[in-house]
């Protein structure tokens, strides 16, 4: 991590953006990495048991993944390389019309094998290519596409579970990142999530857990995994 230099002495101001070959002070990267982790792991995780498929495989080779870009890269752009939301409605048009998880996971390689074309055509032709075919209006619709193809998902699955201490939950989301500044505007999922975790400790304990929906009965619908 020698290669990349503090960021403004360990200060982050409000509205400062951190460059790839900069980082924040350890707290700071500590915060964010937990929020990042927290973030990435319920694509990497949940993604593949929406899908019918095998979510330790798809972490392990997330992992793999990673190593291999930071060292292609040499460590010059820090990221992380998870599975892709998109993926569900691939995977819920092949399920419709029949398919099987061994259709989704070859349906799979065949995008993967796009993917590796198309990165190498980037790589020759330059980033250029990418703004000409798609500027950011085609993205934006892109990325707000995916956030809707997952509402049904989110509707089902996880808001029947609580939906008090799941709208809690959004709307500290939405306070922290609206009305506060500083730095933990940036960790507001992080910070919502241990504030929901807690609610929701409190209320098992006075309360009682919850007994009138079991998650069971919504992914027994899926595929078995193959």
């Amino acid at each position: 991590m020698a290669m990349w230099k503090l960021h403004n002495g360990g200060v982050l101001e409000p509205g400062a953006v951190v460059a790839p070959d900069e980082r924040l002070s350890w707290g700071k990267t500590v915060g964010l990495g937990a929020q990042h982790v927290v973030a990435m792991f319920g694509a990497t995780f949940v993604f593949p048991i929406l899908m019918g498929l095998n979510p330790q495989l798809a972490v392990m080779m997330s992992g793999v993944a990673t190593l291999l870009f930071l060292a292609i890269v040499r460590g010059r752009v820090p990221s992380y390389l998870g599975s892709s939301a998109s993926f569900v409605g691939v995977a819920t048009a092949i399920y419709a019309a029949g398919g099987r998880p061994s259709d989704v996971t070859g349906a799979m390689f065949v995008c993967g094998v796009a993917l590796a074309i198309v990165g190498v055509i980037i790589h020759l032709a330059g980033a250029r290519v990418i703004h000409r075919v798609l500027p950011p209006v085609v993205t934006g619709a892109v990325v707000m596409l995916i956030g809707f193809n997952l509402a049904p998902v989110v509707a089902k699955t996880y808001w029947p579970q609580d939906q008090w201490v799941a709208l809690v939950v959004m709307l500290l989301v939405v306070v922290l990142n609206v009305a506060v500044r500083g730095f933990v505007s940036r960790i507001a999922i992080f910070v919502a999530l241990i504030a929901g975790y807690l609610l929701s400790y409190g209320l098992d304990k006075v309360v009682g857990p919850i007994t009138s929906f079991q998650p069971g009965a919504v992914t027994a619908q899926n595929p078995p995994v193959s």
